[in-house]
């Protein structure tokens, strides 16, 4: 099976008003994705943002669960924030990809707003690919991926929909479900 890779973006991304803006990092975001990321068994999850402060303050939230109190308090969360890695650029994660894996990475942008992309199921195929690259599933926090990052992506994969026309998932829902759907037995 391919190794899978989880990269949450907050730079570039768009506001609702498609500007490019950076947004800030959330504890939540980084529990929850580190979680779904240790339970779908996703070799790593980067947070990745440009501003050193942001970083820092993603740092503290990761290393308390290491440490006590927070460890006593619930060591499952320690088990999968050890997923997690903070860095400046996504070229920096994806050379981080690189050499764990020993091959470049397949990026597989995600948005609500693509009308298409490549299937869930055709994905999991490529992923369950013995041998096959890594892949990197790259989510964006605000209102989603900016162009550039969309455009840079090698498979941008189909948005999550539900039975009506409303689609406006947390970044924290749409990876749970998108992990369930590549990854989920």
């Amino acid at each position: 099976m391919a190794d899978l890779y989880i990269a949450l973006l907050h730079h570039p991304v768009v506001d609702r008003n498609a500007r490019i803006v950076t947004a800030a990092i959330t504890s939540l975001d980084i529990h929850d994705l580190a979680r779904s990321a240790r339970t779908y068994e996703a070799r790593g999850f980067f947070v990745v943002h440009p501003v050193a402060e942001q970083r820092e303050f993603a740092a503290r939230v990761i290393e308390h669960w290491f440490e006590e109190p927070g460890r006593a308090f619930d060591s499952r969360r320690e088990e999968a924030l050890r997923l997690a890695r903070v860095v400046a650029t996504l070229d920096e994660a994806l050379t981080v990809v690189h050499h764990e894996s020993g091959a470049r990475p397949i990026l597989v942008s995600t948005s609500a707003r693509n009308p298409t992309g490549v299937s869930f199921r055709e994905l999991r195929e490529k992923i369950e690919t013995p041998d096959g690259p890594p892949i990197v599933l790259l989510f964006g926090t605000g209102f989603g991926l900016a162009p550039e990052i969309l455009n840079r992506a090698d498979i941008a994969l189909a948005p999550v929909r539900g039975p009506g026309n409303y689609n406006h998932l947390s970044v924290r829902a749409a990876v749970a479900a998108i992990l369930d759907r590549l990854r989920g037995v």
